[in-house]
């Protein structure tokens, strides 16, 4: 088949397939040159890499890093990818929300939620535990981020039945949940999430007793003597308290009601570099960056250890493990791209219908 019968989709990412490579061919020098063009440069580098990769990742992979590249950088090349994403998600909510009034369904669902809940690592295995505490959240924990994301997308509204959704979720024991200290223990990153999901939907506003059981649980004295495990936990869930709040990139946040995590971030730089992981050393600049403190020295120096991090044979982040698996190195990535490439400006949804999205 000659190239000009492909489809010209196939094409766009053969031409970023060749952009990758004419980048590689540039030698990155981490110690020469204004700091500023190595952080730009190795950002085009990760993002060539995976531009190029994209039409093979997995679906779910392709949704987390088109979503966030659009955020970014609001350039319609990866308006496709969130099309096609909101298509499934229209889809799937249809029907679940068809089904939630059925006897019994939602009680199903949650059990096979933890039935399926991976078990491969100690951190796993204790998310499993703690959601088979907690009855019909293991399910609808799920269900809310994907109302959140249609709320997002502007296509709420579009789905029959929502509100039926809507109300469903606030039936259930969320401050219960989203306060108690074993939850918080092994979920903290998703708790800022749900909390944050359930107050843009409209559900309910749990956001100042959720913040305030998560410093009770984590008060200075108790995070210094923190094990590796738990304190990557404190610090996902900080940055999540932020993350959430920009509805994930597409507004900036209060510097001053999130003052509290910045001030956490503060307090010992040097652990953060020398036991967080990239993911979450990402994370932490992005905190500073969507609260307006692109200026802020951790800024500096969490984007000189990203690119230190670089690895120039396969152009990427790899894991701890020094796996170079585009699939599994998309999260610590697209957040590289982002913090080494941040251009200072945040791109809402997309919503096709040209609007921000709407409100409950």
């Amino acid at each position: 088949m000659s190239l000009a019968a492909l489809h010209p989709r196939l094409l766009a990412w053969f031409a970023l397939g060749l952009l990758a490579l004419q980048l590689s061919a540039c030698a990155l020098q981490p110690s020469d040159g204004d700091p500023a063009d190595r952080h730009r440069q190795a950002a085009a580098l990760i993002r060539a890499t995976y531009d190029a990769a994209l039409p093979e990742l997995p679906a779910s992979k392709r949704r987390h890093y088109a979503q966030r590249l659009y955020r970014l950088t609001g350039e319609p090349r990866y308006l496709a990818e969130n099309h096609d994403y909101m298509a499934r998600l229209q889809a799937r909510l249809e029907s679940e929300v068809a089904t939630l009034a059925v006897p019994g369904r939602t009680e199903a669902l949650a059990r096979e939620s933890v039935d399926g809940y991976p078990r491969r690592t100690e951190k796993q295995r204790a998310r499993a535990a703690m959601l088979a505490d907690w009855g019909e959240i293991a399910y609808a924990r799920g269900l809310l981020f994907r109302l959140v994301q249609a709320h997002y997308h502007g296509i709420l509204e579009e789905i029959s039945g929502h509100e039926r959704a809507l109300d469903y979720l606030g039936e259930l024991p969320w401050e219960a949940f989203l306060t108690d200290p074993e939850v918080l223990r092994v979920y903290a990153a998703q708790v800022a999430n749900q909390v944050h999901y359930l107050h843009q939907l409209g559900v309910v506003d749990l956001r100042a007793e959720v913040e305030a059981a998560f410093r009770r649980r984590y008060p200075p004295e108790r995070v210094e003597g923190l094990d590796n495990r738990e304190y990557r936990n404190w610090l996902y869930g900080l940055t999540h308290f932020v993350i959430a709040a920009s509805r994930y990139y597409q507004q900036r946040v209060d510097a001053e009601a999130h003052a509290w995590v910045l001030a956490a971030f503060e307090s010992d730089p040097e652990r953060i570099l020398r036991e967080a992981t990239e993911d979450i050393q990402a994370e932490v600049a992005l905190s500073f960056l969507l609260a307006r403190q692109e200026e802020h020295p951790l800024v500096e120096r969490v984007r000189d250890a990203l690119v230190a991090a670089l690895d120039r044979e396969s152009d990427m982040i790899p894991s701890p493990a020094v796996s170079t698996d585009p699939a599994l190195g998309e999260h610590r990535n697209v957040l590289a791209i982002m913090v080494l490439g941040w251009q200072g400006r945040l791109h809402p949804g997309p919503c096709f219908d040209g609007g921000p999205p709407p409100g409950r």
